[in-house]
């Protein structure tokens, strides 16, 4: 049996402590697409190139991109269009 080629939601929790006080793997959502819900620990997430995707575990949609860059985070909510810019600690 091969691995999955994803971890689990917990992968966020690095980069995502730069910009959050408290930790950000518990906070819970709830997926647009399938109404699946569940915490972030839970997405299904991919990487590390260019950035980390967390994706919904019930259908793959995109729930989050975190790209690290060495001034700057970037993270993406959905499937918008834009992303939140912020610099790095």
């Amino acid at each position: 049996m091969t691995s999955p080629s994803y971890r689990d939601g917990n992968a966020l929790a690095g980069p995502l402590s730069q910009i959050f006080a408290v930790d950000p793997t518990i906070a819970w959502r709830r997926c647009p697409h399938c109404g699946l819900t569940g915490s972030l620990a839970q997405l299904r997430v991919y990487g590390p190139d260019p950035g980390l995707t967390g994706r919904c575990p019930g259908c793959e949609a995109l729930a989050l991109r975190v790209v690290e860059k060495p001034e700057h985070l970037w993270l993406q909510l959905g499937t918008t269009q834009g992303a939140f810019r912020f610099p790095r600690l």
